[in-house]
């Protein structure tokens, strides 16, 4: 890969993703309005389940395949690179159909049982063959990762967000007198849809690419199981990672209606709750997560080919560098969502009951923003036991919170953003202080300081600025609020950084 593709691959992948962020926030607003809040929350209650064994069947495989792929890729290996990516294919679908089939067996069960609502079931029935062509997809993304060429993953995930929503919107329109019990199966048999598509159009893009790129004949050949042998190296910690936190995950979001009915809700009205602040108020804090995510992606094998090439100085280097922007960004949504709280909902969910979840919950953006950055660095530089490690020690404590604090009548499901800002915050410090262990990142209090007070300061001025700018539209208010603030964000670091530098 060139030395420059970092900051190319992640502007690319960045403006894809923002492609397929939109997307998948208008599918989350055209769901909200064909669910409604109660549905939303259902809806949120099977997609833990889904992840889970996503997690099970191909956790850690995208990571796992790039860092091989960028290796093979460096060293012209393309014999090995391909030998690896058709024989983890082949595991990954004996497996996936295996997986799929005992959820399909079972999603009477689950449903009935783990959920504890009946509606779940057709839901859970669809999620089975999108799960298979999801480990499917996830290790030709590790490859398209890999080889640096992100823009082909990218375009295909916006097609992939773009068949979901014309498939909800065209069979919800069709259809008449849905109930949520049906809605809910169309917006996952959307899924299953898109993920079809998405695997199918990859695989087409390898088998061209396959055969694209020419090959050092010097490279020693490896057997298929040495070759797996190498993924499951890296990929099984990464797996047992993601399925047990997904796990711990799975069983806090499970327990939350539970605790709000504990706390006096009614169970409908603790899942409008949960579909109020989970599905759509996290949604427009977090929808800046498609940039981290961007970032995250290329960093993993951007760091592994650094340290395989002993190049300390360009990985702690750069490893300083997507912390700084994690945290601008964050630091950006933090004063985007306490100025425009009740606006953002109205704009995004045509809702004024949420601007108190989105005002609360953007506090914990700056710190959530910087520990899923530490999560891939740890990754990036071979530390996934170590990764493991902490996202256990914070699912455990997650659920002891939520726990606690969602059946106190007056937390309720404020306990969520409360716990999301303590688990934040742990998972940083501890990912901190093993990644400064490999390398040492220097992390200057001052220069925090002026950040914070550069913060305060631009949302000083806005306030004042949105309070005399009286635009019609809401959208046109909120879009230039939005830019400013990114604009006098990242304009006013590079004066702090020119201070620093004097």
């Amino acid at each position: 890969m060139p030395k420059d593709s970092f900051l190319k691959d992640s502007f690319i992948l960045t403006l894809s993703n923002l492609g397929t962020g939109i997307l998948g926030f208008i599918f989350s607003i055209l769901l909200s309005k064909k669910l409604g809040a109660e549905g939303m929350g259902l809806y949120g209650l099977v997609m833990p389940i889904y992840n889970l064994f996503i997690c099970l069947i191909c956790g850690g495989m995208v990571a796992a395949v790039s860092q091989r792929a960028a290796v093979y890729f460096s060293h012209k290996d393309m014999q090995n690179l391909n030998k690896t990516v058709e024989a983890s294919l082949f595991f990954d679908l004996i497996w996936g159909i295996i997986i799929a089939f005992v959820v399909f067996i079972l999603s009477s069960t689950i449903g009935n049982y783990i959920i504890k609502d009946e509606r779940a079931l057709g839901a859970l029935k669809l999620i089975c063959p999108a799960m298979v062509f999801v480990s499917l997809s996830s290790i030709l993304k590790g490859y398209f990762y890999g080889i640096s060429k992100v823009a082909i993953p990218a375009i295909i995930d916006i097609v992939e967000k773009a068949i979901r929503i014309l498939t909800i919107y065209i069979v919800t329109l069709v259809v008449s007198k849905l109930t949520i019990s049906k809605t809910v199966s169309i917006a996952y048999l959307a899924l299953a849809l898109g993920e079809f598509i998405s695997f199918l159009l990859l695989y087409l893009c390898y088998r061209f690419y396959k055969h694209s790129y020419k090959y050092n004949r010097e490279n020693r050949r490896e057997g298929r199981a040495q070759l797996l042998f190498n993924i499951f190296v890296i990929s099984l910690p990464l797996c047992l990672n993601g399925f047990l936190t997904t796990a711990l995950s799975t069983i806090s979001t499970l327990i939350v209606p539970r605790r709000l009915i504990s706390a006096g809700f009614m169970y409908s009205a603790a899942l409008s709750l949960i579909g109020k602040f989970n599905g759509m108020a996290s949604n427009i804090v977090f929808f800046p997560m498609v940039v981290i995510g961007s970032i995250t992606t290329i960093l993993i094998p951007n760091l592994s080919k650094s340290l395989s090439n002993k190049d300390y100085y360009g990985t702690e280097k750069r490893i300083s560098q997507v912390l700084q922007i994690s945290f601008l960004i964050g630091l950006s949504t933090l004063i985007i969502c306490t100025l425009l709280p009740t606006e953002m909902g109205k704009l995004f969910f045509t809702r004024g009951d949420l601007g108190g979840y989105i005002n609360f919950i953007s506090f914990s953006a700056p710190v959530m923003y910087c520990a899923v950055t530490t999560y891939a660095i740890l990754n990036g530089i071979g530390k996934q036991i170590v990764l493991l490690r902490n996202s256990l020690i914070c699912a455990v404590i997650e659920i002891m919170l939520l726990y606690t604090l969602t059946a106190i009548p007056s937390i309720n499901i404020y306990g969520y953003g409360i716990t999301l800002m303590v688990t934040a915050l742990l998972a940083l410090v501890l990912n901190l202080i093993e990644i400064n262990k490999k390398c040492r990142i220097s992390i200057s209090l001052g220069r925090l300081i002026l950040n914070l007070l550069l913060g305060t300061l631009i949302y000083f001025t806005l306030s004042i600025l949105n309070k005399f700018l009286t635009l019609q539209m809401l959208w046109l208010q909120c879009l230039v609020i939005v830019a400013l603030t990114f604009i006098l964000i990242f304009s006013g670091q590079r004066l702090i950084k020119k201070f620093f530098t004097l």
